[in-house]
């Protein structure tokens, strides 16, 4: 069992959702295995905590959109994890644990409550990482982008996930998902730069549609030539090469 299907069991196993067959792996995991006795404290203190923390809401219109997507990928007839309530804490949990470090490091506060602060930090991005990557599972994948949509500013290694995800996911809605929440961050000028390279090798036709549209709003005029390029590709679809031809009216 690698650390990924671990991680899920574990939670799994704290949410009580576990069949009788699975638990009883669990357990025995946990009796016979110390890194997953580990784990096992790391996610239940996360859960401690997310538990005592208040529910974050995004707006309604993101929420809207996000909880439509998510049903759809539910709905589905692709195989994917269960979602239990466990995992929507975790998600709405991670983006105010990471907010608490920032608020820790402007606050000087004590150097034992920032280093413990810290590895509950890393242990919920972890997971949130985890969801991104889960090849099998497109609703978790979409759950972890919504994590991001709750940051104040955005963390180096969570925006390269996110990147990721909106270049190289088979799932459109979770590219569109990535794609809302790098949005957010578009002044840092390392997160503006990684929109307008997905410009140039972006194939998804929801998702150019949706970055020809911001970029334009931005007034990229940088993002000419590769709208032009767009336009003459033979292989790009016409809604597409109507949005790229627009968007090169508005920015000359």
């Amino acid at each position: 069992m690698n650390h990924e299907q671990l991680e899920h069991l574990l939670i799994d196993y704290i949410d009580g959702v576990l069949s009788p067959e699975d638990r009883a792996v669990a357990e025995r995991e946990l009796a016979t295995n110390p890194a997953a006795r580990l784990l096992h404290e790391q996610l239940r203190t996360v859960m401690q905590q997310l538990d005592q923390a208040a529910p974050l809401e995004p707006g309604s219109d993101l929420s809207g959109k996000f909880n439509q997507a998510l049903r759809e990928e539910i709905n589905s007839n692709r195989p994917v994890h269960t979602i239990t309530p466990m995992m929507y804490r975790i998600a709405a949990g991670i983006a105010l644990v990471i907010a608490a470090g920032y608020w820790i490091n402007r606050n000087n506060v004590h150097e034992a409550e920032m280093a413990a602060l810290k590895q509950e930090v890393e242990a919920t991005k972890h997971m949130m990482l985890a969801m991104l990557d889960n090849r099998q599972s497109a609703s978790q994948r979409m759950l972890g982008t919504t994590v991001a949509l709750k940051m104040s500013q955005p963390d180096d290694e969570i925006v390269l996930a996110l990147v990721k995800s909106m270049n190289t996911d088979p799932n459109t809605n979770v590219r569109l998902a990535a794609l809302e929440a790098l949005i957010q961050f578009h002044e840092d000028p390392a997160v503006r730069h990684q929109l307008i390279e997905s410009l140039s090798t972006q194939k998804d036709p929801a998702v150019q549609i949706s970055l020809i549209q911001f970029l334009v709003r931005l007034k990229e005029k940088e993002v000419v030539n590769q709208l032009q390029h767009i336009v003459d590709d033979n292989r790009t679809i016409k809604a597409v090469k109507d949005e790229a031809l627009s968007g090169i009216l508005k920015l000359s």
